[in-house]
């Protein structure tokens, strides 16, 4: 079965919804304009119920079914990035310094091309809850809807998402049973020592040596306090110091990311990096301070449910074009909260090839919108089966 018709004649529409989404990206939380284009839509289609301003911007809206049932939740996150997009299309941001260098408004189009087929035909026994997320990028947007009882309110039993992926095969759909993407946590050391002269280092205590031995030894925990086989990431991106060749700072700031997929040795990171930070800043004369922030959890797919995604993924593009033991990655997504609230799937449909996510050229490829709409509107007429 492939691309369901109806939609495949909906691409101009789901081209211009999310063109016209690509003229006004927003961050985080403050997805106004966004918000109010989509429900603008999902009135229009005549969705049973519209709820907005969940986690600030977020909505929900419902469509039953011809019988009752249980409800499959769908959702498509909706915020943008803060770069300066460099793509020339004509459509290109009207928001100076934020552009949708991730493919959200795609994703956003994809799911109202989904709605107005279903809130159309009705072929399902019970609800579909359209979920539609702010702050997937920075914020948990997701987390933060599934705190506000989203799981709860809309009786809501399993939950799917997809990610475009440039630079994967154009139509083909990408996922695994279990672990998807990691767990996100950042980390802040904050280093204080005596300043002064270049000329004469031994008036001072210098932040600069401590923060370049803590850097180094941070890096010997992936090579030397974990198992090789157990996947993680620790990433310093910045170092902050100085002001001049001459003058010996008083402070230093380090930054950086933990990518993660166990428990267990997420803890082991937080705890030797304590050591690390608390050990050395004596060692080297200075107050060192570590600030650990736990972030996103890891994406874990529902192996149930991802077998299941992955039928309703060939139904629409044919076996070749479903790769269902896809390698987990270091990314992380804000969809994890829902998969921890509800069993589910996450899947990546590939773009074609095109500038990478998170890149200033980059542009949704327009051409994949029904196929992740086709997937949305089958996954929920396959989950809520009419019983005649």
């Amino acid at each position: 079965m492939p691309v369901i018709n109806r939609i495949a004649g909906l691409a101009d529409e789901m081209t211009a919804w999310r063109q016209h989404l690509h003229t006004i990206p927003e961050l985080g939380f403050d997805c106004f304009q966004t918000a109010e284009f989509v429900a603008e839509r999902l009135r229009e289609f005549g969705v049973d119920a519209l709820h907005t301003g969940i986690a600030t911007t977020g909505i929900v809206a419902v469509i039953h079914g011809r019988e009752t049932g249980p409800t499959i939740g769908l959702r498509a996150d909706m915020d943008a990035l803060p770069i300066p997009e460099d793509t020339g299309v004509a459509y290109a941001s009207g928001h100076p310094g934020v552009m949708h260098a991730c493919g959200h408004d795609g994703h956003t189009a994809m799911l109202l091309g989904a709605a107005k087929y279903l809130a159309e035909t009705r072929n399902f026994a019970g609800s579909v809850a359209l979920i539609f997320q702010p702050a997937e990028e920075n914020g948990g947007g997701g987390g933060v809807m599934v705190e506000e009882g989203i799981m709860e309110r809309f009786a809501i039993q399993e939950v799917y998402a997809l990610h475009n992926a440039p630079g994967f095969d154009e139509g083909k759909f990408y996922t695994t049973p279990g672990p998807i993407m990691a767990a996100v946590d950042t980390f802040h050391i904050d280093v204080k020592g005596v300043g002064g002269h270049g000329a004469m280092p031994h008036e001072t205590r210098d932040p600069v040596v401590a923060a370049v031995g803590i850097v180094q030894a941070i890096q010997t925990i992936s090579s030397r306090n974990h198992y090789a086989l157990d996947d993680l990431v620790i990433s310093v991106t910045q170092i902050h110091t100085g002001s001049a060749e001459n003058i010996i700072p008083e402070s230093a700031y380090i930054n950086g990311t933990v990518r993660t997929f166990h428990p267990a040795v997420q803890q082991m990171v937080m705890g030797r990096m304590q050591e690390i930070v608390d050990g050395l800043g004596p060692a080297y004369g200075v107050e060192a301070t570590l600030n650990y922030e736990v972030w996103y959890p890891a994406t874990v797919n529902d192996p149930a449910k991802t077998a299941f995604a992955c039928d309703v993924a060939r139904a629409v593009v044919g076996e070749a074009a479903v790769d269902a033991a896809y390698s987990r990655e270091m990314g992380a997504e804000d969809f994890s909260y829902m998969l921890n609230a509800r069993p589910g799937a996450y899947l990546f449909l590939g773009a074609g090839e095109g500038a990478g996510l998170h890149q200033p050229q980059f542009n949704f490829n327009d051409r994949i919108a029904p196929i992740g709409a086709s997937f949305f509107a089958r996954a929920a007429e396959a989950a809520l089966p009419l019983q005649a």
